[in-house]
């Protein structure tokens, strides 16, 4: 009985630690993709955002609220910004 409990013990611990490892390595990818939206909001904004340059192409809405996605922590606007400057002939920012 001893034998299982240990085994028991052993293979817990071992999950929770998986576990922790896990949640590490999600909210370090998160934090990464949270400062490339950064970055791309950035670029759009110097490069894009307002003003009247002809040679600029037109931002369309769906842009626009990827930047608020963005802006709001949600990086599932990344791709249209990204698309965007694409568009407009302007590098994307490193990936960190």
């Amino acid at each position: 009985m001893t034998k299982m409990i240990t085994k028991t013990m052993t293979l817990t611990v071992g999950s929770v630690l998986a576990a922790a490892f896990l949640l590490a390595a999600g909210a370090s990818a998160d934090t990464k993709q949270a400062a490339y939206c950064d970055a791309v909001v950035q670029k759009y904004e110097r490069y894009l955002a307002g003003g009247s340059a002809k040679s600029r192409p037109p931002v369309g809405v769906e842009t626009r609220d990827a930047v608020e996605r963005c802006k709001a922590g949600d990086t599932s606007g990344i791709a249209a910004i990204e698309k965007a400057l694409q568009n407009a002939k302007i590098s994307l920012p490193p990936r960190g």
